[in-house]
């Protein structure tokens, strides 16, 4: 039985995950070292994947900041945090070739960029 590039690409990041093929994104993370770290989350869209990213960001801030009530960031700060994740990708569905495509930090960093600019010339 063929495996799917998603399932090969998860393959090579961990040993055995199955993973839930009725979601179009998936976001792997590796926020340290050690292998035990890993975890994926799904998602919905490329969009809702970026936000998950800041969302993660947002989670790790307010770890740090317990006793802060309001946390705020610039993008350079997201990205620094981006960059010193031991990894971080994006699996996105290609409809046409039914498999699916990995995208590096750069990737997601441009995307998250497009995202916050159209979230800013949305507000008021």
């Amino acid at each position: 039985m063929g495996h799917s590039s998603k399932e090969r690409y998860f393959n090579l990041y961990s040993s055995l995950f199955v993973l839930n093929t009725t979601y179009d994104e998936d976001l792997l993370v590796q926020p340290g070292p050690k292998p035990e770290t890993r975890t994926y989350s799904d998602y919905e869209s490329v969009n809702e994947c970026m936000e998950g990213v800041c969302k993660i960001y947002e989670e790790h801030l307010k770890r740090l900041n317990p006793n802060t009530p309001s946390i705020t960031y610039d993008i350079s700060q997201l990205f620094d945090f981006i960059d010193q994740l031991t990894d971080l990708s994006c699996l996105v569905y290609q409809k046409i070739s039914n498999t699916y495509a990995p995208y590096n930090k750069d990737w997601i960093k441009e995307k998250i960029y497009i995202l916050l600019r159209r979230q800013a010339a949305k507000a008021p």
